[in-house]
């Protein structure tokens, strides 16, 4: 029956994805063999058509069907084992999952199901390799009988954790050491009644800690090495500092800012290629601290459960990278005030020098403002005289008609015209101040 509602286009597509990695059932004796391929670089960004690709060649081999072209998981049973493939942002998982009981535990015999050249035409280096058993240690009314030596001498006894999970119906064992032929190892013991989906889900979330585990910790490296090139930049933007505020050394703004600017490309620099490890990291851990807080352990003979494993190993690690991006954060933070500060000193330099230079232009142009006034002067006076002059030799047979010699007349018009010459030149300075 159609809905009489129309669907928002991403509304199947996401309810989907809450059902996309179901758990796979599991029952013991078994056991789960787990690897995952992270490409070294731009593993977020890789081609998955690589990946699928290798999953067709597995699938080939035994015959299997294939997924759908836009899969990110799959399931399939391959006759002796059940395979699960993950696609996920970083890396690429497979579970290879086969019931029944196995004459040494750890033997690595469901790994011979897998060629060699398979494995190694992975696209991407193996970031988790685990071999996970799955031990029917059952017995009537005695859960809390001693761990069995057959199963502890397999792994580290320093390192060891150890808890009762699934209301104390099974018990967990790890001790997070690559053994022999490069696989880390756990091991969970049925002792009491739990159906396959909750111990298929219990093994599922322990191999999940051991891979996220590992992929938030590819970040110590970086964070180290970033920690390491922070102490000198950390050291010469203290001594550029010093040299800022100290008034006794000679001032160079701008040989400062330039270092300073250096210092804050660095700093951007390595805040920008750090940024997307970092911030993985703290996905991944809060991935682990989910998964094992789910487990809801329990103590068993003493033994450290893996909350405390993690709490001595894991988060020591996780908080040498949460302070390594904090530092950078600080550090760019500070760098940015300083430059601030060093701007600010530099702004105020140039505007101290452009006020002494509007102070010299006004100056000047005072100076010059006064010599035109005297050229002005000047200039009246010579107009006047030639004025005078012209004035003179027009006149002249008026004057010699009415009995008035030169001299004479030339002192009658010398006031009027030098007046006239001067009311003249103001007219036109008035003028010119006006435009």
């Amino acid at each position: 029956m159609q809905a009489e509602f129309e669907d928002h286009p991403q509304r199947v597509a996401l309810t989907n994805e809450l059902h996309a990695r179901p758990f796979q059932q599991a029952t013991a004796p078994g056991r789960f063999l787990h690897y995952a391929f992270k490409q070294q670089k731009n593993a977020a960004e890789r081609d998955h058509a690589a990946d699928r690709a290798h999953l067709l060649q597995l699938l080939d081999h035994f015959g299997a069907s294939h997924p759908p072209p836009e899969a990110r998981q799959h399931a399939v049973d391959l006759g002796r084992f059940r395979l699960k493939w993950e696609s996920h942002t970083e890396f690429v998982s497979y579970t290879l999952i086969e019931d029944g009981p196995t004459d040494t535990l750890f033997s690595g015999d469901l790994a011979k199901q897998l060629s060699t050249d398979w494995l190694r035409s992975a696209p991407g280096k193996t970031v988790a390799a685990i071999q996970c058993e799955l031990i029917d240690d059952r017995a009537e009314g005695e859960t809390q009988r001693p761990l069995p030596e057959a199963v502890l001498r397999h792994f580290d006894q320093q390192s060891v954790a150890a808890a009762l999970l699934l209301d104390g119906q099974a018990i967990a064992l790890g001790d997070f050491r690559i053994h022999a032929q490069g696989y880390t190892r756990f091991a969970i013991l049925q002792r009491g009644r739990t159906g396959p989906r909750r111990l298929g889900r219990v093994t599922q979330r322990m191999l999940e800690v051991e891979t996220y585990r590992i992929m938030a910790m590819l970040a110590l490296p970086i964070a180290r090495d970033v920690a390491r090139r922070l102490n000198e930049v950390e050291r010469e933007l203290s001594e550029l500092i010093a040299s800022v505020i100290d008034e006794s050394r000679p001032r160079n703004d701008s040989e400062n800012l330039a270092q300073l600017m250096s210092l804050s490309a660095e700093i951007e620099a390595m805040a920008a290629s750090s940024a997307f490890r970092f911030d993985a990291a703290e996905a991944y851990e809060r991935i682990v601290d989910e998964r094992i807080s789910t487990m809801r352990e329990k103590p068993i003979h003493g033994r450290q459960q893996f909350a405390e494993f993690m709490a001595r190993r894991f988060d020591p690690a996780m908080r040498t990278v949460s302070a390594a991006k904090s530092r950078l954060g600080a550090l760019s933070n500070r760098a940015a005030r300083t430059g601030e500060l060093l701007r600010t000193r530099v702004n105020v330099t140039l505007e101290q020098q452009n006020k002494s230079l509007l102070e010299s232009m006004d100056r000047r142009a005072g100076f010059q403002f006064r010599l035109q006034e005297t050229v002005e002067g000047l200039s009246a006076v010579a107009i006047s005289y030639y004025a005078i002059s012209l004035f003179g030799y027009l006149l002249d047979p008026v004057a010699a008609m009415v009995g008035i010699g030169k001299p004479t007349l030339l002192a009658i018009v010398t006031l009027p015209v030098v007046f006239l010459v001067w009311w003249f030149t103001r007219q036109i300075r008035k003028r010119a101040g006006a435009l």
